[in-house]
């Protein structure tokens, strides 16, 4: 992951200015000011592009991950940009927990949760899939997503003033499966549930939530992409990938709306991958 693709930091606050003028867009409340950000898994690959992306653009950015070497990492290449890191667990409750209490005690409020936190596990048929694998990937996938929006549903609905934005990190494996991915697969259909979910409880109380469904950014979790990966007819072939920053271009025009407006679903691809026909 390089800075080449990131606006230097402080142009964003240029732009604002000339945004606030009397009479522009944001003046009129088309556009949200940026605000206090966690981002999960920011320590590589689409967590981490999306945490320097929003950093880059004014957001204070938490971010939230197991290993602290990551996180330091990503704070490194955000410059001066105002980041904290948080290593955390997300399958662990107390851990959820202790990150989401911090935000409310160092940064005072929460705008905006980008549940990224994830795992591919083994890429086995279903019967040879053990159990413990599974459960290692619905706990991260599933139970870490549902953690982590929970607190940050339960911080944004009391704070004031309320609300904020839960955008969910998806995946085309929500629309169509790959070979072998019995359990990334589930979890990502229970992913819209949960979007949905989320969506339609956060009403009342300002909260609004989106999912971004990703398909082929090239990250370390995608490397192998390139070498030759299993296809639907046997085969094995190379794919196309694109660049993480688009990606966290789009999550960015997602966090940026007023919470009035809400892009409920987004698909970002590479546009040459084996998904849309027959590929």
């Amino acid at each position: 992951m390089t800075r080449e693709n990131h606006r230097p930091h402080g142009a964003h606050e240029a732009a604002q200015a000339s945004d606030d003028a009397p009479g522009s867009r944001a003046a009129e409340g088309v556009a949200r000011t940026a605000g206090t950000a966690v981002v999960t898994g920011a320590g590589s690959g689409i967590g981490r592009a999306v945490a320097l992306t929003l950093a880059d653009a004014g957001w204070t950015v938490v971010l939230a991950g197991r290993r602290r070497g990551s996180l330091e990492q990503t704070a490194q290449l955000a410059g001066g940009a105002a980041t904290r890191c948080v290593p955390a667990d997300v399958t662990d409750p107390a851990a959820v927990t202790a990150l989401f209490d911090s935000v409310r005690e160092h940064e005072g409020r929460l705008d905006l949760l980008f549940n990224n936190a994830g795992t591919f596990g083994p890429a086995v048929p279903l019967a040879d899939l053990s159990f413990e694998d599974w459960r290692a990937v619905v706990d991260v996938n599933l139970h870490g997503a549902f953690l982590c929006a929970q607190a940050a549903f339960r911080l944004m609905k009391d704070q004031q003033p309320r609300g904020g934005r839960i955008i969910n990190n998806g995946s085309v494996s929500a629309h169509a499966p790959r070979p072998g991915s019995t359990a990334y697969t589930a979890t990502k259909h229970a992913m819209t549930g949960l979007t949905k979910s989320l969506s339609l409880d956060g009403r009342a109380y300002d909260v609004a939530c989106g999912q971004i469904d990703i398909g082929n950014a090239a990250t370390e979790m995608t490397a192998a992409m390139s070498q030759g990966v299993p296809q639907a007819d046997g085969n094995r072939a190379p794919e196309p990938t694109m660049n993480a920053d688009d990606v966290a271009r789009t999550v960015l025009h997602m966090a940026s709306l007023p919470l009035e407006a809400n892009v409920q679903f987004a698909t970002v691809l590479a546009t040459k991958m084996p998904y849309i026909g027959r590929g």
